[in-house]
C-alpha cells in the first residue's frame, strides 16, 4: 500500500513538472493551429464553414503548380545536400586529425550568419557581373552572362548551401557513434572498404540520413527568404502566404494554403521515413 502512494506521488509529481512544458507547447502550438485551421474554412461573405477556400486552391491549376514546384524543390535541394554532406560528415565523423575542430567549427559558421546576408553574398557570386560569370568570360568559356539568378538555378543554389550544415551535423554525429570494432570485425573477415562501407556503414547510417533528410526539406518547403532574394518572379507555397497575408490580407487563404502544405508534407515525410526504414531493414538483412 505504502509502495502504491509512493508511485502515485511520484507520476504525481512527474505530471506536474511537465505541466509547464505542456501549456507552453498548447499555447504556442497546438491552439496556433486550431486558429489557423478554423480560419481556413471561414470565408469572407460567406455565413459558417465552408469549403470554398479549398475549392478554390484545389481546383487552380496555378496553386497546383505552385504545390508542385515547392516539392520539386524540397526533393531538389534535400538531394543535393545529402550528397555534397554525406562525404563531408563521413570524413569528419573518421578523421582523427587536430583539425577536427577547426572543420566542424567551419560547417557551424555559416548559421552563425543571417540568412538574408548569405543570400545577398550569393548576389555577388551569381549576378551578371559577378564572381561566376567574371571568371568564365575572363577564361573565355563563356561569350555572354549566365543567368544563375533570379530564376530555380540561383534558388536552389542558395538553398543548398544554406541548409548543407543541417545535412553535415545529422550524418556526422550518427556515424561517429558507430563503433570502430563492427569496422575491424568486417574487413577481418575479408570485406573490402567499399563492402565494409556498403555493408555496415551506411545502413548504419540512414538513421542519420533520415533525419538530415527531413530536417532539409521541412527547412526548404517553409523558406521564402532566400526565395525573395534570389528566386525573381519563382513561387513556392511559403512566399505565397506570404504574399497573401501581407499584400492581399486574405488571412484564410493563406491559412488554407498552410493547412494543405501542412497535410501533404506530413503525408510526404510518413512515406519518406517508411521508405528509409525499410531500406535500412534490407540492408541490415543483407549484412
Amino acid at each position: 500500500m505504502k509502495l502504491f502512494r509512493w508511485k502515485k506521488s511520484r507520476v504525481g509529481k512527474s505530471a506536474l513538472l511537465l505541466l509547464p512544458i505542456v501549456l507552453f507547447l498548447i499555447l504556442f502550438f497546438v491552439l496556433p493551429y486550431i486558429v489557423i485551421l478554423a480560419l481556413s474554412f471561414l470565408k469572407e461573405g460567406v455565413a459558417g464553414l465552408t469549403w470554398a477556400n479549398y475549392r478554390r486552391v484545389l481546383l487552380d491549376v496555378y496553386y497546383f503548380k505552385v504545390l508542385f514546384n515547392t516539392f520539386l524543390l524540397g526533393i531538389g535541394v534535400t538531394f543535393l545536400t545529402l550528397i555534397l554532406g554525406y562525404p563531408c560528415g563521413y570524413f569528419i565523423a573518421k578523421t582523427r586529425s587536430s583539425l577536427k575542430g577547426f572543420l566542424m567549427f567551419l560547417v557551424i559558421s555559416p548559421l552563425l550568419v543571417s540568412i538574408i546576408i548569405r543570400s545577398y553574398g550569393w548576389m555577388i557570386i551569381l549576378g551578371r557581373t559577378g564572381l561566376v560569370n567574371t571568371l568564365l568570360g575572363s577564361l573565355g568559356l563563356i561569350n555572354e552572362p549566365l543567368k544563375l539568378m533570379y530564376n530555380w538555378t540561383g534558388v536552389v543554389i542558395g538553398m543548398t548551401q544554406v541548409l548543407l550544415p543541417f545535412m553535415i551535423l545529422s550524418i556526422s554525429s550518427v556515424i561517429e557513434n558507430i563503433g570502430q570494432e563492427l569496422t575491424e570485425m568486417s574487413e577481418i573477415l575479408g570485406a573490402t572498404k567499399f563492402q565494409t562501407f556498403v555493408g555496415v556503414i551506411l545502413p548504419l547510417s540512414l538513421d542519420g540520413i533520415a533525419s538530415g533528410c527531413i530536417i532539409v526539406f521541412m527547412l526548404t518547403l517553409g523558406s521564402f527568404v532566400t526565395v525573395m532574394v534570389l528566386g525573381g518572379n519563382t513561387m513556392v507555397m511559403s512566399l505565397l502566404i506570404y504574399q497573401q497575408v501581407l499584400n492581399v490580407m486574405d488571412f484564410n487563404l493563406a491559412s488554407t494554403i498552410g493547412t494543405i502544405l501542412l497535410v501533404t508534407t506530413l503525408i510526404f515525410l510518413y512515406f519518406q521515413v517508411k521508405l528509409i526504414k525499410r531500406k535500412g531493414i534490407g540492408y541490415a538483412a543483407k549484412t
